[in-house]
């Protein structure tokens, strides 16, 4: 990648972007887009993605992303789409970061423009390969006019128009002007893939030079003529507010500038970082605690199981269930537990604001830029058209940098000053104050036949909706779909009964984390799968064969899982083997093997993940195997040690002392091994994450004989 922006090609509108045109200096623009469908139609609907395409004079191509980069290799995969139809190396094509639009960015599931959810690939796929094939087809055209051929006799190769016969060859830059007259063609031919250059091949990051180099700016990164650093402090009980602040020692630290309030927050402004948390560390900041001053992790937990006495909204019915159970001689019942987790992404959260002859910029890494729009429009009190977005590099995200809570307060403060002000939150900060993964708790029962079938099966899911707040038009008639996804994996039964009770604690804010529905999901499902096995005297990848035994690509992952592991051959005293099994983000399958050892204190290491993934059509190889590697990482940090708590209204962790995470030493060994079987990409990026965890705890179980039904998987919960 040569260069990004983050303004891209100007004064585009929408009906310029329906059509091919002329673009500034003659160049060649080509776009498609849909129009963007209502919130309820786009819960509803399959992908409808867009993307840009201009071609400049000089052979410049240029893509203007409407997906973010936050490590999980979008700004490699997508080009890979639109340089295979246009006949051109991945070097030639340049990215810019898409402005807030969503009349031209929507996400169609989303119906908004943001990246989350494992869906990028799956709504590129389409459109940006029928993008770039539509450019090929225009030049060639032009090309063939030009030359008074006929345009059959021409091809596209390397950013040239070739003629077969006379061998005549043209740049793309020099065809530009001619191409951006030629209608778009209303049948776009697809390469046959046995023609892929470029799709199903392993191609390095685009963005690692930059990042090697440390020349990628992140949003921590932007530096402005002027521009002043604020730390700030919030109300540590959410809802609380500013009683009283005494900043006279603050204010004699050489360097700070200012000291602002607002309602629930004080920053304190200076011309560097290390003023600023100096000066915040001698501020004596009094706190009205607000109604949620009581709150406790240890009620809330109580409230959630004495939810699951309740019936909930019925989300899968099939069968006799309750007389299935009542009459079945092998019964299992068992309650899983999953604690609030922060996200804690590595780039500590911030957002840069400048307020200026009516208008506000704002710069941030966000996943949600017209979200970010919409919250900075507010707070400063202007129009959508006078706020302008400026979307960087995100150091890791994980659903946190969904929210713009931080860009709210950071122009409720840029509002009382005359110059541009960079707010960093500390990593305590963030860690107390995130939109927190909710605690969850699952009731469940399920029986067997003689032969060790599972003949019932009855999940009871209890929890808050975080997409009652970001989509509500999705939950119908009160059931959640996000928060029963994977609710009984991917196996075939017959009598089966699955229900979610909503409970909300307004006492802390939650929201999505990744691997959403499906990350607390399969940990419950592969846990009390796992527990049927045992109690049926199958072998745990048998057990799960027999369950899948019509569905081919299923079987096909585990097979391949059990000759990868090793499966069944013997393992050291107090180590042990775990498997899961998961079907979800519009397809993929994944199964981890996790080998872990439990010492005698209860302490869990676990030395070795063998994976394997069928995520339908494969883009980038390498990109799939790191995105499967990284989320189990994320994903065995919260198995062993994610859990936030709440003490009077106040989280108990801070940094990454007390909410740990996975270190390098600790880091087990994830081979990953792909199965190309479909024409299309489902979901990868979230997939890795959701399956760790209860990989890891049946190998405790293996190695120990201790059931795990609640993480994290502490020492203390082994000896309980």
């Amino acid at each position: 990648m040569k260069h990004v922006s983050d303004r891209p090609h100007a004064g585009l509108s929408r009906r310029s972007f329906l059509l091919a045109s002329a673009a500034a200096g003659g160049g060649f623009l080509i776009g498609v887009s849909f129009d963007p469908a209502s919130a309820k139609e786009a819960a509803q609907q399959a992908f409808i993605p867009n993307a840009f395409i201009r071609i400049e004079t000089d052979g410049t191509i240029i893509l203007t992303m409407p997906y973010v980069e936050m490590g999980q290799g979008t700004y490699t995969s997508v080009p890979m789409l639109i340089a295979e139809e246009l006949e051109v190396g991945l070097d030639a094509v340049q990215l810019e970061h898409a402005p807030a639009n969503d009349g031209l960015y929507a996400h169609p599931i989303m119906g908004a423009q943001e990246t989350d959810g494992s869906l990028s690939m799956r709504a590129a796929w389409e459109p940006m390969r029928q993008a770039g094939a539509a450019a090929r087809m225009m030049l060639v055209a032009a090309a063939a006019i030009r030359w008074g051929v006929d345009a059959a006799e021409c091809h596209a190769d390397r950013g040239f128009v070739v003629h077969g016969k006379s061998a005549r060859r043209i740049g793309y830059g020099d065809l530009a002007a001619d191409a951006a007259t030629m209608p778009v063609p209303k049948q776009v031919v697809l390469k046959d893939p046995s023609s892929y250059k470029l799709i199903g091949t392993p191609q390095k990051r685009l963005d690692a030079p930059q990042k090697v180099a440390a020349t990628a700016q992140y949003g921590i990164d932007v530096s402005l003529p002027g521009m002043k650093i604020a730390a700030v402090i919030a109300s540590p009980v959410l809802g609380g507010q500013v009683s009283s602040v005494d900043d006279s020692a603050t204010r004699k630290i050489a360097g700070v500038r200012d000291v602002i309030r607002i309602h629930d927050a004080v920053a304190v402004i200076a011309d560097h970082w290390a003023a600023a948390k100096k000066g915040l560390d001698a501020l004596v900041v009094t706190w009205d605690g607000g109604p949620n001053a009581q709150f406790s992790t240890t009620q809330h937990m109580a409230n959630l199981e004495n939810g699951a006495e309740r019936d909930g909204v019925v989300a899968v019915q099939k069968g006799d269930v309750a007389g299935v159970f009542s009459r079945a001689e092998r019964r299992l019942e068992a309650d899983y537990r999953l604690p609030i987790l922060a996200h804690a992404p590595m780039e500590p959260l911030n957002c840069t604001a400048h307020i200026h002859d009516g208008r506000c910029d704002v710069w941030l890494g966000t996943q949600a830029a017209t979200r970010a729009q919409k919250a900075a429009a507010a707070a400063a009190g202007l129009p959508l058209d006078r706020v302008e977005i400026h979307n960087q590099y995100l150091g890791g995200s994980f659903g946190r940098r969904a929210e713009a809570d931080n860009v709210t307060q950071a122009v409720l403060i840029a509002r009382q000053v005359d110059y541009p002000v960079k707010v960093i939150w500390s990593r305590e900060e963030d860690t107390q104050h995130d939109f927190y993964r909710p605690a969850y708790f699952n009731r469940l029962k399920a029986s067997l036949d003689t032969e060790g079938h599972i003949t019932s099966w009855f999940h009871r899911v209890v929890g808050p909706s975080p997409l009652a707040r970001w989509l509500p038009v999705a939950v119908q008639n009160g059931l959640d779909p996000d928060a029963v996804t994977s609710a009984t994996g991917p196996y075939e039964l017959s009598d089966i009964h699955v229900d979610y009770v909503r409970h909300e604690d307004h006492s802390f804010q939650s929201g999505f984390w990744r691997g959403v529905g499906t990350t607390h999901n399969v940990f419950i499902v592969e846990g009390f799968v796992d527990e049927l096995a045992a109690l049926s005297g199958k072998d745990p990848l048998e057990f799960r064969r027999a369950h899948v035994k019509n569905n081919p690509r299923a079987l096909a992952v585990l097979d391949k899982a059990a000759e990868e592991s090793g499966w069944g051959t013997p393992l050291p005293e107090g180590t042990g083997r775990g498997i899961s099994l998961l079907q979800d983000f519009g397809g993929t399958i994944l199964v981890h093997i996790a080998e872990a050892t439990v010492d005698k204190a209860g302490a869990v290491r676990v030395s070795k993940v063998t994976s394997v993934v069928d995520c339908g059509k494969i883009i980038n190889p390498d990109t799939v195997k790191a995105q499967i590697q990284g989320g189990a990482i994320f994903g065995l940090s919260a198995t062993l040690y994610g859990e936030i708590t709440f003490t009077d209204g106040r989280v108990d962790q801070g940094n990454f002392d007390t909410y740990a995470a996975v270190r390098m030493d600790e880091a087990p060994r994830v081979t990953v091994h792909l199965i190309d079987s479909g024409d299309k990409p489902f979901g990868v990026g979230e997939s890795g994450t959701s399956g760790i965890g209860p990989a890891v705890a049946n190998a405790v179980y293996a190695a120990t004989g201790k059931r795990v039904r609640q993480l994290p998987i502490t020492p203390e919960l082994l000896k309980s």
